[in-house]
């Protein structure tokens, strides 16, 4: 079987009893980075030298189909150099080909920095979304849909450009929205910072070092009725702005259905 194992994010002491116990009998490891699960094994006192294949976002699609037809006849575990392999991490594409080759998939559950992260933030937990780095492109564009989203939003960023992240964070959903930059988790560094996100961005404006995962507030529902809504519409198509880019504007900013406000508009 395919074992995906989650492995610390920073504190050793994470590491549970299942992981090392898969670690000290396995006979194959696919690893993101090879040499970190060498010092891995070596941190936790693992004598065992198995066989390590690299599987990393350059040659995941095309190792998948070897690593299914090993683990048709053992197990093949799983690492990523952090955390839970297919989360934002090498594992997808191979957990995709051996679920379509009938070859079973299980995990071994440990550490997450998304989770760990939104336990710290104060934000609420209830319902959440995991979006993964920002693109280094046009992330103020990316942004702007998520603008509205209620959930609570988990990102990911480096060092040397969260300074840069976190004013888009600020023009995109506005100044006032809290969020809280959780930097370098289960290390001894650990920092928590809280704020609005036009005080993180000056918090943050020189950068800062370490990995970072940014928790962002979910978006207040919405207050406008939808006749007023409705009437911001008509407000914009009379100043020139075409029905569909007004009806989406306005939806955007209200959270409302932006199919039922361009009917209403027709109609109207």
């Amino acid at each position: 079987m395919i074992i995906l194992a989650a492995t610390p994010i920073g504190n050793l002491g994470d590491a549970s009893r299942r992981l090392v116990e898969a670690l000290e009998n396995a006979e194959v490891i696919a690893a993101e980075d090879t040499r970190t699960t060498v010092q891995l094994l070596r941190a936790l006192g693992v004598d065992n030298r198995p066989r390590l294949i690299a599987l990393h976002e350059h040659n995941e699609s095309a190792r998948a189909a070897e690593l299914v037809e090993l683990a048709r006849e053992g197990d093949v575990l799983v690492l990523s150099d952090a955390g839970m392999p297919t989360v934002s991490d090498p594992g997808f594409p191979l957990v995709a080909a051996a679920a379509d080759a009938g070859v079973t998939v299980t995990a071994i559950p440990g550490p997450s920095a998304v989770l760990t992260a939104l336990a710290v933030s104060g934000l609420p937990t209830d319902r959440f979304c995991f979006e993964g780095f920002l693109p280094r492109k046009g992330r103020l564009a990316a942004m702007r849909p998520l603008a509205s989203e209620p959930r609570t939003l988990v990102f990911f960023e480096s060092p040397h450009r969260i300074a840069d992240a976190l004013a888009d964070l600020a023009t995109a959903f506005g100044a006032t929205r809290r969020a809280a930059v959780c930097r370098e988790l289960t290390k001894l560094h650990e920092e928590v910072a809280r704020g609005t996100l036009a005080e993180l961005a000056k918090r943050f404006a020189d950068g800062t070092r370490g990995e970072i995962v940014v928790v962002v507030e979910g978006a207040a529902p919405a207050t406008a009725s939808f006749d007023d809504a409705l009437a911001q519409v008509r407000a914009l198509t009379a100043s020139g702005t075409r029905l569909k880019e007004a009806t989406a504007e306005v939806a955007e900013a209200t959270g409302l259905s932006r199919r039922e406000l361009y009917e209403a508009a027709l109609k109207s």
